[in-house]
């Protein structure tokens, strides 16, 4: 039971992040919701590339935390509760 538990907290807190995310793409152009967009962003910039010859590899991350993600994670928190 407590590995059922466990993914299904990953995929809502997954969940909870992606679509708070696009929340706040969507809301970046209404000037009373830009706020949701705030965020920082951090990662590998520019990505490595390993160059092999006959193989290129490009290893790269990148990571937004945005307002609107951060309440997706709440809202996924309080949902999983609420299973």
């Amino acid at each position: 039971m407590r590995n059922k538990n466990f993914w299904i907290l990953l995929i809502l807190l997954l969940a909870g992040i992606v679509l708070g995310g696009f929340m706040g793409n969507l809301a970046a152009g209404i000037p009373m919701l830009s706020w949701l967009n705030f965020g920082q962003s951090f990662g590998i910039t520019p990505a490595m590339t390993l160059d092999l010859g006959i193989l290129v590899i490009t290893f790269g991350l990148s990571i937004k935390i945005t307002m609107a993600s951060i309440i997706g994670v709440v809202i996924a928190l309080l949902v999983f509760r609420w299973i």
